[in-house]
């Protein structure tokens, strides 16, 4: 199959590896169909079969070229999510937000540096770093089994709130470490080294303000809905564009772009709109998530690989339990808001490319291996979490 993409021009081998994508995904979803899982799992499942590291279809070459369509979906994800940020419901659970995705956050952020640390006596730059993207949760595949399952509620408002603030915390936790480990190599600490990346920060999230707030006033006058798509889909490529120039996460700026324009012309017809233009999108991320997947490199991830796994499922319901315990959360929350909060990639396996440079060789390759392998098994037993979460909250009915 390689020889034969090989023996075509650029432009055409592109558009048949396109083709391969969506198809293999489309098969693998008749099967999960039938298992009652959801889509998610069976992209993921796709990939890691034509993938490089399966049947090999598909080279890692071509794979590693592919590399703009995680930067393009989570700018659409970081959209979608913005509209659940309207000022009448932060007013209501604004601070309870807060409090429970800092908590959850950090808790599981914690455990993994501390266990990785006492437990295994690996070096604290390491444990550090691994910590911080622990503290990460994937909203993609969160948003597309909610989607899916057509969930609503308080649970599933709640829920994607916490999901969009927890790349926030993610963030900056990692910006402060790295921050912490650059001034260290350096023989110093510098207050530029945090000041820059939160500056630029401040910028992509002004910049998302300007968007939101220009979109608002051209949408307000009467057009059709291609033009409304173009120029949404245009604004959120110059944002994913510019963020990505300047070493910034787009998410953040996208996720403004979505909360301003939702509060200033209270319109969900264009949230509707996108959700029905990028289904094709989500399933080139996922697929190509799957195919990032170097299965003999799990060999070298071990028990250490494991651990992280298992401990940061363990602190990311931990602390969910309990700060929804302290805020007097409705049972539901409380119970399963830590199931739905399992998915992990995105943003967790960017960081881990600029985490690897941080540090020697050996353990940063070690860091790489174990943010790609755990991710991918975080996006097969995350829809399945949560989708059970959604269920046992009542966000989905018993059909579904």
């Amino acid at each position: 199959m390689q020889n034969f993409l090989r023996a075509m021009d650029f432009g055409s081998e592109i558009l048949i590896i396109l083709s391969i994508i969506l198809f293999s995904g489309f098969i693998a979803t008749r099967v999960t169909n039938r298992l009652a899982l959801p889509k998610v799992s069976g992209y993921i499942l796709a990939g890691i079969l034509i993938g490089p590291y399966g049947l090999g279809l598909i080279s890692a070459e071509l794979v590693r070229s592919m590399s703009f369509i995680s930067d393009l979906a989570l700018a659409f994800i970081a959209f979608g999510v913005g509209r659940f940020f309207k000022k009448e419901i932060l007013r209501q659970n604004g601070k309870k937000v807060i409090f429970i995705t800092i908590s959850e956050a950090l808790a599981a952020g914690i455990l993994v540096a501390m266990s990785l640390k006492y437990l295994y006596r690996l070096d604290w730059k390491f444990s550090l770093l691994l910590g911080a993207i622990a503290t990460a949760t994937a909203p993609a595949s969160t948003m597309m089994t909610i989607n899916q399952y057509k969930a609503k509620g308080e649970f599933v408002n709640t829920l994607l709130q916490i999901v969009a603030l927890d790349d926030v915390v993610c963030l900056l936790t990692f910006s402060i470490i790295s921050a912490i480990i650059s001034g260290e190599a350096s023989d110093g600490f510098h207050l530029h080294s945090i000041a820059i990346p939160v500056i630029c920060n401040i910028a992509a999230i002004l910049l998302g303000i300007f968007c939101g707030v220009v979109l608002s006033l051209l949408l307000k006058h009467r057009h059709s809905k291609d033009t409304r798509l173009i120029l949404t889909v245009a604004m959120l490529l110059g944002l994913a564009g510019v963020c990505a120039v300047f070493n910034v996460s787009s998410l953040l700026s996208c996720m403004v772009f979505g909360a301003v324009y939702i509060n200033l012309a209270k319109d969900k017809k264009l949230f509707r709109q996108i959700n029905n233009f990028t289904p094709p999108v989500m399933s080139l991320f996922f697929i190509v998530s799957g195919m990032s997947l170097n299965l003999s490199a799990l060999n070298t991830v071990g028990v250490i690989g494991i651990s992280y796994f298992l401990i940061r499922i363990i602190g990311k319901y931990a602390g969910a339990y309990i700060s929804c315990t302290i805020c007097k959360t409705s049972k539901e929350i409380r119970n399963y808001m830590g199931l739905a909060l399992v998915p992990q990639a995105g943003v967790a396996i960017g960081l881990a490319f600029l985490g690897q440079r941080m540090l020697p060789a050996d353990t940063g390759n070690l860091l790489l291996t174990i943010i790609l392998s755990s991710s991918v098994l975080y996006e097969m037993i995350g829809p399945v979490s949560a989708k059970a979460a959604l269920k046992l909250s009542g966000s989905i009915n018993d059909k579904s």
